[in-house]
């Protein structure tokens, strides 16, 4: 069974001094073949560097996706933040288009004052809006990522993210697998919970390619906590997420989240090495 993992960072290499524009061919010496650029603390891209980084990008086989802004919230209590929120991810799925970025990855929102019934509605709302608004437009081909989320204040549990892909034609998920660990509490222990996660996916959706993140994680009853290297002492583990991907034949991108992103984007590109 032929399958196609593609890995790469969560931005720039570290101790990259150059552009996002100059740094595929960085990427591909390091055998890696994915790059989420990252918006997350506001997008400042001028369309000629956007264009600059879809050339770059396909000249040297880099798939692209965006990471958008931190501060959105598509069920804040606050209508102005809201709007807000819906503008900026306007924006990145506009700078998407022009970088050929394949996906928009966003965190949806909290609960908030609202409770989680209402904050749900809320981000259907919002995110109903949005793509209404990107239609009359002109732009359709587009895909928005909400993401699977580390804290349990978050929207974002994988049946939430699911709900919200099942419901849009213009939303897939992002599945990062060390926030499901830390809002689980540890709940991934290897290729079973794996492919618990999976098949969830798998029967819901039909999806034929997965995007996710992955890191090492610390975590406390709330979640999320810290990210940590592969190297650390921390699930979930690698090894046995490579192996289910690879057996039961997905096609995916991988982004490599951890305070060393590139290299352990490296070092799970070797294990996948190991099973193609």
């Amino acid at each position: 069974m032929s399958v196609l993992i593609r890995v790469g960072p969560a931005g720039n290499p570290v101790g990259y001094r150059g552009s996002a524009v100059d740094v595929f061919r960085r990427l591909r010496s390091m055998g890696l073949d994915a790059y989420e650029y990252q918006a997350t603390y506001g997008l400042r891209l001028k369309k000629k560097n956007a264009l600059l980084i879809h050339e770059n990008s396909r000249r040297n086989d880099v798939l692209v996706s965006m990471h958008g802004p931190y501060y959105i919230n598509l069920s804040s209590h606050q209508e102005e933040t809201v709007k807000k929120s819906i503008e900026r991810l306007f924006d990145c799925v506009v700078a998407a288009d022009w970088m050929g970025a394949y996906r928009v990855v966003f965190h949806a929102g909290f609960y908030g004052k609202h409770g989680r019934r209402k904050a749900l509605e809320m981000c259907r709302e919002s995110l109903r809006t949005l793509i209404d608004e990107l239609h009359d437009a002109g732009l359709r081909d587009f895909t928005l990522a909400p993401e699977t989320t580390g804290k349990k204040s978050q929207v974002g549990s994988l049946g939430e993210i699911i709900g919200f892909s099942e419901e849009f034609d213009n939303i897939k998920p992002t599945v990062d697998f060390a926030h499901i660990h830390a809002r689980g509490g540890g709940c991934i222990e290897g290729a079973s919970d794996y492919l618990r996660i999976l098949d969830t996916i798998e029967d819901r959706l039909g999806m034929d390619h997965l995007h996710c993140h992955f890191t090492a994680i610390e975590y406390t009853d709330a979640g999320e906590r810290r990210h940590h290297t592969l190297r650390e002492d921390f699930g979930p583990p690698v090894e046995p997420l490579i192996r289910v991907l690879v057996e039961c034949g997905w096609d995916a991108t991988i982004i490599s989240e951890t305070p060393q992103k590139d290299r352990d984007a490296v070092r799970i590109k070797e294990i996948l090495g190991g099973y193609l």
